[in-house]
């Protein structure tokens, strides 16, 4: 997993199991608790971006040039595999 964390805890600032059902905080506390949660969104962020990063590169060994074509060149089709109404 990219991110090390679940969904639940990203939201909610912990694991659905550990702990009281009831969350219980002070006032005090909610500024905290908010940098913490906030932080937690910006590490995910960036292991999300580093394992896209890394899929690209890995798919992009085994992707072969385009034989020369360009966009707007003529090319002819097979419509074997081709339906139409």
């Amino acid at each position: 997993m990219a991110t090390e964390k679940i969904p639940f805890e990203l939201n909610f600032g912990r694991h659905p199991w550990k702990g009281d059902l009831v969350v219980q905080i002070m006032i005090s506390q909610v500024e905290e608790f908010i940098k913490k949660l906030q932080n937690s969104w910006e590490q995910v962020m960036s292991a999300l971006e580093e394992a896209q990063k890394k899929m690209k590169n890995q798919f992009d060994k085994k992707r072969r040039s385009p034989q020369g074509l360009k966009v707007g060149d003529n090319m002819w089709l097979e419509s074997k595999n081709i339906r139409s109404n």
